[in-house]
């Protein structure tokens, strides 16, 4: 239990902010470690004790922590015009010139770009648009989504529903009725016994075919998947599976939605996790790297498949009765321009294909240490799944083990994040060799001193 002084930072965090994702009773006792300062892909607390952020934030901060640039370009778009909307026919230059930067960005042919404040709030929005689509077309009956299990897709009443995560849906009274979940694609996991990659490919999609068999091909609308799964554990999909869940898709006129919140922007070595997996969606999600989450802003992209009906219905109806006061935010179209300069002039989704590469690299030596037991990933995002001692897996609950090694990374100096007993590493794109070195040496040295713990 960490020692909290009387009015301090500490203190006060524990008397009056109610954190996300953290336990409150917990929080009460041992506080909070306050973060002060970042510079490339460190931060420092208020002791003064240096981290090599190995999230990234929460994913998210693709051009590390000290980025003059995109301090400068929210501070020039806050004294030229610090707020606008896009209600009522009204817009402004920034919106204009990312809508039309992001649609030439784009890995499949789309048509338009709403702008949202958070990937919980994009996706839904998406829901949303969809079901309003399935109206518009005159079938009412449309209305089904099909997620996956561990998938990860916000957090919002609808959007964790979407998520096929337990702690997201436990005393919410969630899912909603009419979201699905379908086979999680982790073949280390999930696959059986003499099973290939191609076979459990192969039998993810007969997952799926039988899901919309079941629930009726005509009252499905759309699928929802991040390319990679993100806080579900970085699953990576297996040889064939995307080529194979599409063929389904496509056989009974169901929409794609490609969660692009963890993948876009250069995460997987492609700009768009979609090219990796050449992944051909109706509609895709942005949010995170979009603005290296120096300002919270979020958007998704719609082919015309997808806007022709919902334009059209808006127009019978007289307004698409939907928006925020923060989409389309300036000052966030500011930053997310800057910021996808800086990852372009930078050549960082070339970084993240070349040092992700030899993270992999370095991460997959570690698969000889007793504690390992698979390491999975592409590019400058991956996971270290612990395990227990061989003939000891009855003596530890799921997470445990996970728990106390991502405590150790924290002691030694690097923020990881465990999902159960998965460690992930998703660091900024910026990062070296040099520091992908030192993550994997404090990792190393973690699991030894976990293992002689236990």
């Amino acid at each position: 239990m960490n020692k909290i002084l009387p009015n301090s930072a500490e203190a006060r965090d524990v008397a009056y902010h109610f954190h996300g994702y953290t336990n409150a009773r917990a929080h009460e006792e041992n506080g909070p470690v306050i973060m002060e300062t970042g510079k490339g892909v460190r931060v420092f607390d208020n002791n003064g004790k240096s981290y090599i952020e190995a999230m990234a934030g929460l994913w998210s901060v693709a051009v590390g922590f000290d980025e003059d640039r995109l301090a400068d370009a929210a501070y020039q778009q806050m004294c030229k015009l610090p707020f606008y909307h896009n209600f009522s026919h009204k817009s402004h230059g920034p919106v204009v010139d990312l809508a039309e930067k992001l649609i030439s960005m784009a890995p499949v042919p789309m048509s338009k770009v709403f702008f949202t404040n958070s990937g919980s709030e994009a996706n839904d929005t998406i829901i949303k648009l969809v079901w309003y689509r399935s109206n518009a077309m005159g079938k009412p009956e449309k209305k089904k989504i099909i997620s996956r299990l561990r998938g990860y897709h916000g957090v919002t009443a609808l959007s964790a529903s979407l998520t096929g995560l337990p702690n997201n849906h436990r005393s919410f009274d969630l899912p909603f009725e009419g979201i699905k979940h379908t086979t999680c694609p982790h073949y280390w996991k999930d696959g059986q016994d003499g099973e290939t990659e191609e076979e459990f490919a192969t039998r993810c999609a007969k997952d799926l075919d039988a899901m919309i068999q079941a629930e009726g091909p005509d009252t499905v609308a759309a699928f929802i998947a991040e390319p990679i799964m993100g806080a579900g554990g970085v699953v990576v999909p297996p040889t064939t599976y995307w080529e194979k869940i599409q063929a389904v898709l496509a056989e009974y006129d169901i929409l794609l939605i490609a969660d692009e919140v963890i993948c876009g922007f250069g995460r997987t070595g492609k700009m768009f996790g979609s090219e990796t997996y050449d992944i051909k969606p109706d509609i895709m999600t942005m949010s995170k790297q979009i603005t290296s989450s120096y300002i919270p802003f979020s958007a998704f992209m719609i082919n015309e498949r997808v806007y022709e009906p919902v334009a059209d219905e808006s127009n019978k109806i007289g307004v698409l009765g939907h928006g925020y006061t923060g989409g389309a935010h300036p000052v966030g179209a500011a930053v997310a321009l800057e910021n996808i300069k800086i990852i372009e002039e930078r050549n960082l989704v070339q970084n993240a294909a070349e040092t992700g590469a030899y993270m992999q690299e370095q991460l997959g030596a570690l698969l000889d240490h007793p504690l390992v037991g698979e390491v999975r990933g592409q590019a400058l995002i991956a996971a270290v799944e612990v395990v227990p001692p061989t003939g000891r897996e009855a003596e530890f609950n799921p997470g445990v083990l996970g728990g106390r090694l991502n405590a150790l990374m924290a002691e030694n100096g690097v923020i990881s994040r465990n999902m159960m007993d998965a460690l992930a590493f998703c660091p900024p794109l910026i990062i070296t060799r040099d520091e992908v070195d030192e993550v994997v040496d404090i990792l190393g040295r973690s699991l030894n001193q976990l293992d002689t713990e236990l």
